[in-house]
């Protein structure tokens, strides 16, 4: 999943906004979901606002299903 880092004050976490189109079912429009992961980011390479790919991994802590695999596009 891609999404955006909106938070980077834990130590090697950070959380990662991830933002989906979904159809509704009767009126057949487009509504934005969002969801929050707690993603582990080994090195604390990643800021607020960079684009990052992130991949399911077994649990890291309480909430921490999520590892940071790449930063796709950096914050300006």
């Amino acid at each position: 999943m891609v999404g955006t880092v909106v938070s980077d004050k834990m130590d090697k976490t950070v959380i990662v906004l991830v933002e989906r189109l979904v159809k509704h079912r009767l009126y057949k429009k487009y509504i934005r979901r969002r969801s929050k992961f707690t993603a582990h980011d080994e090195n604390n390479s990643s800021k607020v606002g960079d684009k990052v790919l992130i991949i399911q991994s077994r649990p890291l802590s309480k909430t921490k299903r999520w590892r940071v695999s790449k930063i796709v596009e950096k914050a300006v």
